[in-house]
């Protein structure tokens, strides 16, 4: 926990890179606590808040391509002893949530990597699924760079927004506050944009009928 914390106050693109690789693998390093405080560093001129969407892009995809290929060879009674053994506990993990996950997936079917990467306790694990179901690599990784971009941008302009209305001292605090809503705002987003394409495909199948 102390190296976390020490990464987490000495935020240059080497560590958003690195934290946020780990965030995509199975090891709870929260994404807004890393983006957004380095966002609001940028508006002080101390980084550039394009490179921080994109380190953390990057971080985002190599841990994500981490439980992808794990997921993709050794299969899903591996997956399912660590999630239940003391090591995926200490990760905040277990079965349930990687099921979750799976459920997820297989209703959303490809795109649920990239509307995945979008929603809260989904984000870090929609790549397991992916790699069971052995999804092309290359779609897999395109649909995890569109939804973390996306992620990490909304956590940018937040960061930055903070900067004109907040000290330093109360960003953590408010970064919480903000978050929580940001995430039931993209979770009735990504809800409604499911639907949109379900009603879309159903009407199409019904026009060939």
């Amino acid at each position: 926990m102390d190296i976390f914390n020490s990464l987490l106050s000495n935020l240059n693109y080497g560590t958003i890179w690195f934290l946020m690789l780990l965030e995509s693998t199975v090891i709870p390093v929260p994404s807004e606590l890393v983006v957004a405080p380095a966002a609001y560093h940028a508006a002080s001129g101390n980084l550039d808040v394009w490179l921080v969407v994109l380190f953390a892009t990057i971080g985002a995809d190599m841990g994500a391509s981490i439980n992808y290929v794990v997921a993709y060879f050794l299969g899903r009674p591996i997956i399912y002893k660590f999630a239940n053994s003391r090591w995926g506990h200490a990760c905040l993990l277990n079965q349930e949530k990687v099921e979750h996950s799976e459920k997820y997936f297989d209703d959303h079917g490809i795109v649920a990597t990239l509307t995945g990467r979008l929603i809260p306790g989904i984000r870090h694990l929609i790549s397991i699924p992916a790699g069971l179901a052995r999804m092309n690599y290359w779609k897999f990784l395109l649909y995890t760079t569109i939804g973390a971009g996306c992620w990490h941008a909304i956590l940018a302009a937040l960061g930055w927004y903070l900067h004109t209305i907040v000290p330093e001292s109360q960003l953590n605090d408010k970064i919480e506050e903000y978050s929580e809503y940001i995430k039931l705002a993209i979770v009735g987003i990504v809800v409604v944009a499911i639907v949109w394409f379900v009603v879309k495909y159903a009407l199409r199948k019904r026009k060939t009928i």
